[in-house]
């Protein structure tokens, strides 16, 4: 998810997530419903004039049972007029997930040709999505497909109200990408070469995701596309809103060895004009979004459909296991005892398999950092800030359960040089690699390379942090500093006060002694008193 909103934090994520925007017209999109928007010259809290942030979203992995879901959630969202065609009254909501619906359209977009091309002079939803198989699963001669009936069909236009293996793509998504998938040094042009979203092999194919998205509303919103709530709509103090959110995604099913054995899953992700998202397994592309799908939506005359950037807003992972009734998971007698009166066969299997893991073996972030790559390394980049923002919104990020704390060290290193700030601004080290983890100098220094200090603000536990000079420069916190200039001026008092003194005695005795060989008296001999003896050593 994007840096600048926290999963399930919803102070960060309202009017943040999940957008992927940057332009100012309030004709197409009303700005007020993007927190940071193009049109505002001076967000502050380090933002950039005139740049529209979010915090966008890409699901490595999601679902069980036998299909993971693999998506990209960002906004804002496509208007009803470019969406699939939603079931009328007559057909149970739910149909879409089994594309049973009886309403024509209402089961693919684009499809039944005709229906779209009647109401819409243009396409409807994002076009040349990917889909490729997973040939780890056993094939089925019945799943098999051909590329030319395929595109015959859809060149000709689909007449019936359901994708089929002769009249769709194997993603049962009409506007799949049908071109060359161009992998191994294998060309486009060759007749050998696979061809995205044909289930060639028969074999378990990703499909189309029916859910595409949320219509997000501010607590108890009024608008008549909002949900109706109980909630009075002045309750709390967010901001009004009310905006679409897209999402991309494909169901791809899974074979049994994802509860036998560790798969290998990966994402690649590229920005700008050229770029993609991909997901893989063990190196064989299932699912992929060209950026050209979200930089150039189909339009009508007016415009009216909001035209995204490609995701490139600095992310961080997140890896954990949730259970949501949302997406029609449910334990068995919840609030109960898990087999109930143990008479239901299917119940007591599922409970027998408690308790279940999601078990991770490694993970690891590769990133192109040669010139001609457009990534970027870190979470606070200047074209994409977000440390000033997020500390000048701490009580946005935290509860009273899950505070922000300050992680010292533990980073992995291979040399002392991963632990500390970069020699060209300091010549101090602030870390050291000890046994391949960082080890930060002191508590001065934390983050888990050793490259940032404590701030008094963060000591005090307040929840707002300045941005000044003080708590961003390389160095101890100013009150260290404070406290010990203040204790090197006591001793320069001290210092100046008992030289003083001892210069008066030693003045007092040469006066004394010259009055003395006046009158012709001698003086006696004596040591200097120890306390003249360090203020002469100190001096």
């Amino acid at each position: 998810m994007g840096n600048l909103g926290r999963a399930i934090f919803t102070a960060s994520t309202n009017r943040m997530w999940p957008f992927s925007y940057s332009a100012c017209d309030n004709n197409v999109f009303n700005a007020s419903n993007q927190r940071i928007s193009a049109c505002n010259a001076n967000p502050g809290s380090g933002m950039n004039p005139y740049q529209g942030r979010g915090a966008p979203e890409i699901d490595i992995l999601e679902g069980g049972g036998t299909d993971i879901s693999a998506s990209v959630q960002l906004g804002p969202g496509m208007p009803k007029d470019f969406r699939t065609l939603p079931p009328d009254d007559n057909d149970n909501i739910a149909c879409i997930y089994s594309s049973s619906c009886a309403t024509p359209g209402a089961n693919a977009p684009g499809i039944p040709t005709k229906v779209y091309e009647a109401l819409r002079p243009y396409k409807t939803w994002y076009q040349g999505l990917r889909y490729a198989a997973n040939n780890f699963c056993l094939p089925n001669t019945m799943q098999r497909q051909d590329y030319a009936t395929v595109k015959a069909a859809l060149a000709a236009g689909v007449e019936e109200n359901v994708c089929t293996l002769g009249n769709c793509p194997g993603s049962k998504d009409p506007n799949s990408d049908l071109g060359f998938m161009v992998d191994n040094g294998v060309s486009g042009a060759s007749r050998n070469a696979a061809h995205w979203s044909i289930n060639a092999n028969g074999t378990c194919f990703p499909m189309i995701n029916a859910y595409m998205g949320s219509y997000l509303c501010s607590p108890g919103n009024l608008s008549p596309r909002c949900e109706k709530t109980d909630v009075p709509e002045n309750v709390t103090m967010t901001p009004r809103f009310e905006y679409q959110m897209d999402a991309l995604s494909a169901n791809w099913p899974v074979h049994m060895a994802a509860y036998t054995d560790y798969l290998v899953y990966q994402v690649e992700w590229v920005t700008g004009s050229n770029g993609y998202i991909r997901w893989m397994l063990s190196g064989q592309p299932l699912y992929e979004i060209p950026a050209r799908a979200i930089t150039n939506p189909p339009q009508d005359d007016a415009k009216s459909n909001p035209v995204k950037i490609m995701l490139e807003e600095p992310m961080y992972m997140i890896f954990n296991v949730a259970v949501s009734s949302f997406w029609g998971s449910q334990p068995p007698n919840p609030g109960r005892e898990c087999r109930g009166d143990g008479d239901d066969p299917v119940t007591n299997k599922i409970c027998d398999s408690f308790p279940m893991y999601l078990k991770i073996d490694y993970v690891r972030l590769y990133q192109d950092t040669s010139r001609s790559s457009g990534m970027q390394v870190g979470c606070d980049p200047a074209s994409h800030p977000t440390k000033q923002w997020i500390n000048e919104h701490l009580d946005e990020y935290e509860d009273a359960e899950n505070k922000v704390v300050d992680v010292s060290g533990h980073g992995f290193c291979r040399t002392h040089d991963d632990c500390t700030i970069d020699e060209e601004t300091a010549v101090v080290t602030t870390g050291w690699c000890v046994r391949g983890r960082c080890r930060c100098n002191g508590a001065t220094w934390t983050g888990p390379r050793c490259t940032r200090t404590m701030s008094a603000q963060h000591h005090s536990g307040t929840s707002k942090k300045t941005g000044s000079p003080l708590t961003s420069s390389f160095g101890p916190p100013w009150y260290v500093t404070f406290v010990t200039f203040g204790l090197i001026m006591v001793a320069t008092f001290v210092i100046m006060y008992l030289v003083n003194k001892a210069h008066k005695k030693q003045e007092a005795l040469r006066k004394q002694a010259e009055i003395n060989a006046a009158n012709g008296v001698a003086m006696p001999a004596s040591e200097p008193a120890a306390s003249d003896v360090v203020i002469l050593q100190a001096i």
